[in-house]
């Protein structure tokens, strides 16, 4: 693996986007995790590096999902301390993607766009802006997918990705599931053109994971990523 991911660090900047590390863990972030992650980025420089704003681990115990935690201030000094033991031991700053919600606690403090501009202001770090996963939360929580992105600082912004989901019924409510494994949605191109051209040009990334189509309708995906981000030049000229 070292071999093949060595070749495309020679060939174009890389971005690791890790699933482990925990940050919202009540027993603090995954150290030993962690010491993996800072052992890659020593070898291979990476131009990006980022976890979630969720936690899948209690105990000792892992979890296969990035689960959320209630948007409070208790949840925020938490994320804000653990943020800093990472920064602090790569040495640089990271991004913080925004979750997949299928739920909103009541004792909700802060809305999550909130929430993540005070994790920016205390810690430094940048975010990862998932616009899947906001249409995702305007489905199943009833919030403004606009007015969500509108509310993030576009210079905190430092990656964007953009992706599918699969809807289920349940009698009258429907719920949005993040499945990586649908094409990217028309209303996901159309915020992604609406956000790039307010903060201008970013790395995007397709993600597909499950239920892959043909080569070519990837590419076609990337492609069309790819002249988003070209119009959104001359908004930031």
């Amino acid at each position: 693996m070292h071999r093949w991911l060595e070749a495309v660090r020679e060939a174009v900047p890389v971005s690791f986007h890790s699933v482990g590390l925990s940050l919202g863990d009540p027993d603090g972030v995954d150290l030993a995790e962690l010491d993996r992650l800072a052992a890659l980025c020593e070898r291979y420089e990476p131009a990006l590096v980022s976890d979630h704003l969720s936690w899948s681990s209690l105990s000792g115990e892992h979890f296969p999902d990035l689960l959320p935690l209630p948007m409070t201030r208790a949840s925020l000094d938490h994320f804000a301390a653990q943020v800093a033991i990472v920064q602090e031991r790569l040495g640089r700053a990271m991004l913080v993607e925004n979750p997949s919600r299928m739920i909103a606690f009541a004792g909700d403090e802060y809305s999550e766009e909130q929430f993540l501009s005070e994790l920016v202001r205390r810690t430094g770090c940048g975010l990862i802006l998932d616009v899947n996963n906001v249409i995702v939360q305007s489905i199943n929580l009833g919030i403004d997918a606009v007015a969500y992105l509108d509310a993030i600082d576009g210079a905190a912004v430092g990656e964007v990705h953009v992706a599918g989901h699969a809807i289920e019924e349940h009698g009258k409510e429907r719920l949005a599931i993040d499945d990586h494994g649908s094409p990217v949605s028309e209303e996901c191109w159309a915020l992604l053109e609406r956000l790039l051209a307010r903060i201008g040009p970013r790395p995007v990334l397709v993600e597909r994971d499950n239920a892959l189509p043909a080569f070519a309708e990837l590419a076609a995906e990337a492609a069309r990523a790819d002249a988003i981000c070209e119009r959104s030049l001359a908004h930031a000229a």
